[in-house]
């Protein structure tokens, strides 16, 4: 039988139109409540994908994901200056090592005496490690998508009791390598060893109180981000607290390893 082909009257089809393939996108951004979801799965460096709301920009203002990259490019500054700091530092501790005096005998002597390491020093740095794994976790914990989906749904804020636990371990257990810094000092000072007994011991009683101070520091920015979680109801200022928090303890960290290198190796 031969095709027949039917003309559909204007006015019937656009009472009636046809039927279009669905835009992929629309699935994929629409959850079938009439608007987007919290997440857009776009990184954020914590873990999770982050909120939605890090991709809007109301007209004339900074939106939140600028805010979090302003925030980490003025920490990232400030943290260079302090390692040029440290790198400063290492390079007068090294050239310490080799300075010395003419005796009598017209002989070179050097003025750097090894200093052994107080042993409680290896706990430090194991509390010091823990304490960087616990703030990684408060830190993912505030990015965590389905956190972040639960918080949008208007379930209180769980975010934050999901990060609270982490944030209080990492500040106990940096409160711990503090004290135990000053347990170190107090074991040298017993044995007769002061900041001016020598080249060495003053290095490390600089080295190592300088760092102690930026770890205090760091504790000062940890109870500022468990403020801010109890405080803020804005999920993305508290994300922006602890992600600056985290970060400097990571730096503290990974500065602290590579000093505690360095002391190992001049005793």
């Amino acid at each position: 039988m031969p095709t027949t082909i039917t003309h559909v009257p204007v006015d019937i089809e656009r009472k009636y139109p046809r039927t279009r393939p669905r835009d992929p996108r629309i699935d994929r951004n629409d959850p079938g409540l009439g608007g987007r979801p919290p997440v857009d799965h776009r990184p954020t460096g914590g873990g999770g994908s982050g909120d939605e709301n890090w991709g809007r920009r109301p007209p004339g203002r900074r939106g939140p994901r600028e805010l979090l990259t302003r925030y980490r490019m003025g920490l990232g500054f400030a943290l260079a200056g302090d390692l040029v700091f440290f790198f400063i530092l290492v390079l007068a501790f090294y050239a310490q090592q080799h300075a010395g005096h003419i005796d009598p005998d017209n002989q070179y002597i050097l003025d750097w005496k090894p200093l052994i390491i107080p042993p409680i020093l290896w706990i430090n740095t194991a509390l010091l490690l823990l304490s960087s794994f616990t703030m990684e976790m408060a830190r993912r914990s505030v990015f965590h998508d389905m956190h972040v989906m639960e918080e949008w749904l208007g379930m209180g804020k769980p975010t934050s009791r999901r990060a609270l636990p982490w944030l209080l371990a990492t500040g106990v257990l940096g409160s711990l390598f503090i004290a135990g810094q000053w347990i170190a000092w107090e074991q040298l000072s017993a044995e007769g060893v002061y900041f001016a007994s020598n080249p060495s011991s003053h290095f490390f009683y600089l080295i190592t109180g300088t760092h102690a101070l930026h770890l205090v520091i760091g504790v000062a920015a940890i109870c500022a981000a468990l403020y801010g979680l109890w405080s803020s109801k804005r999920i993305e200022i508290r994300q922006i607290i602890v992600d600056s928090a985290a970060w400097y303890w990571h730096v503290m960290g990974v500065v602290w390893l590579f000093l505690f290198g360095i002391l190992l190796l001049a005793q």
